[in-house]
């Protein structure tokens, strides 16, 4: 695997990478995508689990603020979870 700078190197000198090297890069974008989405998700299931319990008074008898269930409550999971899917299923 080359360093970055070589890569900037190679760029610039003009030569081209090898179907190999392209076909690696395309797999580690790939990937990165998909972790970077589930990442999302996992914040999406994060966020509806603890809005619920906060529902169910789980942390105390205080009931988040409006804005907040609005902003920060399942909308937001929703929301993190959609993206998060979106960004997995990238192709």
């Amino acid at each position: 695997m080359k360093h970055p700078r070589e890569q900037i190197a190679s760029a610039v000198s003009g030569s081209t990478p090898s179907a190999e090297e392209h076909a690696r890069n395309k797999y580690r974008r790939k990937r990165r995508f998909v972790r970077i989405g589930q990442v999302l998700m996992l914040a999406g299931v994060v966020v509806g689990i603890a809005h619920w319990l906060t529902h169910i008074e789980a942390f105390g008898p205080e009931q988040p603020a409006l804005w907040l269930d609005l902003v920060a409550g399942y909308p937001m999971a929703a929301v993190l979870l959609i993206v998060g899917g979106i960004v997995a299923g990238k192709k």
